[in-house]
């Protein structure tokens, strides 16, 4: 019963950082990124669809993402979806839309950083209620001594810490290509 407690409590704990890696992602940082627009939704025939199942995307150069929509009736709602999330004008070429980025200043990587530290606790949070609810698990157990709950904690502690660990490394990461 305890292994399957700590099993739980690591998946979960390694699809928080799954996540949060999958948000830091989409930060915009100097460079152009295929994750900046992949996941933005588009209003396709009544259904939320992300870019990625509409185009083909790629980045041709360090400031400019190209996406080569597959259907010509999509691409007036491709460019109108990044309009509306990225705050930034696709060049129109047909069926084709470039996107060049301009550099960031200053001020929009400060403001860069302050969200992806608020999205790194908020990761931070969702591992430390995991270990919570695995905590009451254990402390729940029938018929096991005091030692072996204490000892049963501090693993759970330790495998809490290790994932903690691994979010602030990303964000440090993150954080310096931001600033770069």
């Amino acid at each position: 019963m305890m292994d399957e407690v700590f099993k739980t409590a690591e998946e979960d704990m390694k699809k928080a950082v799954q996540y949060f890696k999958n948000e830091i992602a989409g930060l915009r940082t100097g460079r152009a990124s295929t994750a900046l627009v992949e996941e933005i939704k588009v209003d396709y025939y009544g259904s939320k669809i992300p870019i990625k199942q509409l185009a083909s995307v790629s980045v041709p150069e360090p400031n400019q993402i190209v996406l080569q929509v597959w259907d010509k009736n999509a691409v007036e709602l491709v460019e109108k979806a990044i309009m509306e999330n990225l705050n930034l004008t696709p060049q129109r070429h047909g069926d084709v839309l470039r996107i060049t980025l301009p550099p960031l200043t200053q001020e929009r990587r400060k403001e860069l950083v302050r969200m992806l530290h608020k999205m790194a606790e908020e990761a931070r949070v969702a591992v430390r209620n995991i270990r919570r609810d695995a905590k009451e698990l254990i402390e729940d157990q029938e018929g096991i001594s005091e030692d072996e709950v204490k000892r049963a904690l501090e693993r759970l502690q330790k495998l809490t810490d290790k994932y903690i660990e691994e979010i602030n490394r990303l964000t440090e990461n993150k954080e310096r290509e931001i600033m770069g």
